[in-house]
């Protein structure tokens, strides 16, 4: 029972500087810690979005007839000019169709001189009363009919060689061809797009943006459009359209914002950045050690002012970056927040301030 008792006495005064070196708690010894003084500075978050460079206006050029295609002349990533050949269908039952026209009109006009011919000698014979009205009036209806008969042989031809004309597919405007759908050899319809060329002229930067973006803007923002794999290559920009519908599947709203004349490096299709400043706010900087928690929300520790406590103070929080924490409320100018050493402290215990953090 002795050696029992002696053994406890030891243990008892081994054991006793470590209960005398547990985190502090009220009265004990003050906690180590490390501050920074809180600064409100103007801070602006800023959105990154990213989309492509489109042309302003482009067009789908297609056939007016159906055909087979005899010849292309045209490519993706090609330059054309207003009036220059894409394409040609095979011309040949048009051309027939031009013939056919020419000989009907040809025919027509004939049978109008004829015609005319007739209707002069029964004018002059009935001047002169030697045949008799009812004669003159079947010439002069003869001269109508003929007349008309030519009119509809013109039309008739003006429509072959349009048709003719048709199987030629030219440039609208001059621009680049961004989409080719069909060859040489290949039978088409009336009206299937076979060239989409995209204009010259302004450009627009076009981005897919979530839909709840838009909750937090409240006017239409000016934005700076960079290039992806050049991102000194910028140019401001001005929004243009918003569509007015979400689509569907992912959500978002299709925004083109106006570039007017790009850098030459801001070719169509490239992959740009849209970069958005929001409104600037008065907000402090905190370095994320600093983050603690208190009931379930964001909360830092603050150095009291006599400088031997601390509380435990709720925040609300504007923003996360990547190594610090942007506080919208709950710090004032030359608050001093704990950096270091937090998880230490509990309510009530006393504070060392063994260093200071630039803020």
């Amino acid at each position: 029972m002795k050696l029992l008792l002696s053994l406890i006495a030891v243990w008892s005064i081994a054991l006793s500087p470590a209960f005398a070196d547990e985190p502090s708690s009220a009265g004990g010894r003050p906690v180590a810690v490390r501050i920074t003084t809180a600064r409100l500075v103007p801070h602006s978050e800023t959105l990154a979005l990213t989309g492509e460079i489109r042309a302003r206006t482009s067009s789908q050029l297609s056939f007016r007839l159906s055909g087979r295609i005899a010849e292309r002349f045209a490519d993706v990533g090609d330059h054309v000019k207003k009036g220059d050949l894409l394409a040609r269908l095979d011309p040949s039952q048009q051309q027939a169709d031009v013939a056919n026209a020419e000989a009907a009109l040809a025919a027509a006009e004939a049978g109008a001189r004829q015609a005319a011919s007739a209707f002069e000698r029964q004018k002059t014979l009935l001047d002169k009363g030697f045949t008799t009205q009812s004669a003159f009036d079947a010439a002069t209806k003869a001269v109508r009919t003929t007349g008309g008969t030519v009119d509809s042989a013109k039309a008739a031809l003006d429509i072959a060689r349009a048709n003719l004309a048709y199987t030629e597919l030219r440039a609208d405007a001059d621009g680049v061809v961004t989409a080719r759908n069909a060859d040489s050899g290949e039978v088409v319809a009336a009206a299937r797009p076979i060239f989409v060329i995209a204009s010259d002229g302004p450009r627009d930067a076009v981005f897919d943006v979530y839909e709840q973006l838009f909750l937090s803007i409240t006017s239409l923002p000016d934005i700076t459009v960079g290039l992806v794999k050049d991102p000194s290559v910028t140019v401001p920009g001005n929004v243009r359209e918003i569509s007015p519908t979400v689509e569907t599947q992912t959500g978002t709203v299709r925004v083109k914002v106006d570039i007017g004349s790009p850098p030459a490096a801001m070719s169509l299709g490239a992959p740009v950045t849209g970069r958005i400043a929001s409104r600037e706010m008065p907000s402090v900087l905190l370095p994320a050690g600093a983050l603690n928690e208190s009931d379930g929300s964001a909360a830092v520790w603050v150095v009291a002012a006599d400088g031997a406590r601390a509380e435990l103070r709720p925040i609300g929080i504007a923003a996360y970056t990547t190594d610090s924490i942007v506080v919208a409320s709950g710090l004032a100018d030359g608050d001093r927040v704990v950096t270091s050493g937090g998880k230490l402290l509990r309510p009530g215990a006393s504070v060392e301030i063994v260093g200071e953090d630039a803020p």
